[in-house]
């Protein structure tokens, strides 16, 4: 999933930062920020336009190709929060340093994995390090400046992060085409050298308050666990095989797990590694459901139009990668307009009818076909679902935090982002029958699939409309 899509709900968590920091220039801590937190969001969407060429270098399967997604969006989604409590009890620099340098490591392992299950588990470790490392990044952003310096900074990292999703895709395909897919995980190595050395440097910091409490381990063993065999379960029931007593027994286990987890965290309380106190509130869980399908329909975007690009119309890399430049592009330009209209008459009406205007978007999809102009019909589609979630994005954000009390705004916006990264964790585990598609096959099942993300869309605009107050 493509990181500027979820920066307003990333940078709700950096307002709600709680740590005691020392800073020698702030500028300087915005740059760690912007560098640690591209690290997380740029990766996943460059694999997305490498995912044909790994499978050719690795003789990876249909399944296989998935799993190269989930493998880092699954630790990702699960770990996000346990990674914010953890900088509170160990101190924020110090555990940002760790994220970052375990992001490093894997990433380096993924260059020279020499099979797939190598790649696989390097996959993981990168999306445990992007756990850590991206929440602890906006908190410091967020304890280091106050005020309207605040908002300046959010705004200026917002921007950043934007055009690293925009170059990211071109870049990396631009690599994989010259030079070979195992590239793009390297450009990742400067990136965090330069994070790593700023953050000793200039940033400084203890435990917080709640250094105390202790980690939510079993919690996080248990949303491992259970988003682990969903999404097994999920992969292969959508995938050729079709759904077998092995595939459907890994959902029910997945959901058992999933019942546990939450009975856990409801004994937990605030300690827990999701407190479900928000959830209290109607607007709250509404704004849940509508970011895991609107997320989900990004997430599956986000894999499919390379893929289809390059298998079903043989585009290179690089031109596939370029296709996706609008959604970042007009987000960075749209999302601050849309945003101060919907502090002016509310977001309830901004958020409905943006998901409404990405299902559009969606249905545009039917126009995409072998024998049409595939970026005639591809490029208006991605421009009006990039209108959509502009209209989303930043008014998402003050919903969540008027949804809920002063006192749970940080676990409101930390949980509201790790539904958006299971979003595309669920979405992309349903691929499956797609990926194994040739020819025109693999066009029909993009068309299902853009059918399939419309009705999620306009789902999650209903939800808008019925859950979230008038005055959110």
């Amino acid at each position: 999933m493509t990181g500027s899509s979820q920066t307003a709900g990333d940078a709700c968590s950096a307002r709600a930062a709680r740590a005691e920091l020392r800073v020698a220039r702030p500028q300087f801590v915005l740059a760690i920020s912007i560098l640690a937190s591209s690290l997380a969001f740029v990766d996943g969407s460059v694999v997305n336009v490498g995912l044909s060429a790994i499978g050719e270098s690795l003789n990876a399967n249909a399944e296989d190709l998935q799993w190269v997604v989930n493998a880092y969006l699954l630790p990702l989604g699960a770990l996000l929060l346990v990674g914010g409590a953890a900088g509170d009890r160990f101190g924020r620099r110090d555990t940002l340093i760790v994220g970052i340098a375990v992001f490093a490591a894997s990433s380096a392992l993924c260059a020279v994995a020499p099979n797939l299950s190598s790649l696989l588990a390097a996959r993981a470790l990168q999306g445990a390090g992007a756990a850590v490392l991206l929440p602890n990044s906006l908190a410091i952003l967020g304890g280091a400046f106050s005020g309207e310096a605040r908002g300046r900074a959010i705004g200026t990292w917002s921007a950043a992060s934007a055009m690293a999703s925009a170059i990211g895709p071109v870049l990396g395909g631009w690599l994989i085409d010259v030079v070979g897919w195992r590239e793009i995980f390297l450009l990742n190595l400067p990136l965090a050298a330069a994070a790593i050395g700023l953050a000793f440097a200039f940033v400084h910091d203890g435990p917080s308050v709640q250094s105390k409490s202790r980690l939510d381990v079993l919690g996080a063993i248990l949303a491992v666990s259970s988003l682990l065999l969903l999404t097994s379960g999920l992969t292969v029931g959508a995938g050729g095989e079709g759904w077998t007593l092995p595939s459907a027994a890994a959902v029910v286990c997945g959901v058992v797990l999933l019942a546990v987890f939450l009975v856990l965290e409801h004994r937990k309380g605030d300690a827990a590694m999701m407190p479900l106190a928000p959830f209290e509130s109607r607007a709250f869980a509404g704004l849940s459901a509508l970011t895991l399908l609107l997320y989900g329909t990004l997430g599956a975007m986000f894999v499919l139009v390379p893929y289809l690009l390059i298998e079903g119309a043989h585009y290179s890399a690089t031109a596939s990668g370029a296709v996706l430049l609008p959604f970042p592009l007009v987000l960075a330009v749209l999302s601050p307009i849309l945003g101060r209209v919907a502090g002016r008459i509310g977001s309830r009406v901004p958020i409905a009818m943006g998901a409404f205007v990405v299902a559009i978007g969606f249905l545009l999809f039917l126009r995409v076909g072998a024998t049409n102009g595939m970026l005639g019909t591809l490029l208006p589609a991605i421009v009006v679902i990039s209108i959509g979630m502009a209209g989303v994005a930043a008014p998402l954000t003050t919903a969540v935090l008027a949804s809920v009390d002063a006192r749970h705004t940080g676990s409101a916006s930390g949980v509201n982002s790790a539904f958006a990264r299971v979003g595309g964790l669920i979405a992309t585990a349903l691929l499956g029958s797609i990926f194994s598609a040739r020819g025109a096959a693999l066009f029909a099942g993009f068309h299902v699939a853009a059918v399939a993300c419309a009705a999620a869309a306009l789902i999650a605009g209903a939800v808008a409309f019925v859950l979230v107050g008038r005055d959110a």
